[in-house]
């Protein structure tokens, strides 16, 4: 079954069992991919449905951060609520020795030697560790290493 059946499915199952925060974050998800299929005139195949779900979940990271500095706890819970239903689909997160394992292969690989060579890199984990390790964290693992 495909991501966006799951997620469709997940949508009708909310609905009968009446969960109403549940299913108005399952509509977000299904409303920001309707919209890049719109904008791009595609069909989304289920890594573009990944990255969308992983741009949703940045915006829910920085949104936290904004409402737990300026005091707004109340928002930063639904915040974190909707992390929680967009994390539930996408896969698990790698963990540090794994994620080392694929940034040494990607390296060599690449045959990178500078940080001039990052880009390629970074190209290259992004295809194995899509969805499964923060990118911005992996880019700055690879630049330590590169230095």
């Amino acid at each position: 079954m495909s991501l966006k059946a799951k997620i469709t499915e997940d949508m009708k199952a909310a609905m009968k069992s009446g969960e109403k925060d549940r299913l108005a974050v399952i509509r977000l998800i299904q409303a920001q991919i309707q919209q890049r299929e719109v904008d791009e005139r595609i069909e989304l195949d289920d890594a573009q449905v990944l990255a969308a779900l992983e741009k949703m979940q940045k915006q829910r990271r920085d949104s936290i951060e904004q409402f737990d500095k300026a005091g707004r706890t109340d928002l930063s819970t639904i915040e974190r609520y909707e992390m929680g239903v967009i994390g539930a689909y996408l896969p698990a997160k790698l963990d540090e020795a794994e994620l080392d394992a694929i940034i040494a292969a990607a390296i060599a690989e690449s045959g990178a030697t500078t940080a001039r060579d990052m880009g390629k890199v970074v190209a290259l984990i992004k295809e194995k560790a899509a969805g499964r390790a923060d990118m911005a964290a992996v880019a700055g693992k690879v630049k330590a290493k590169l230095a």
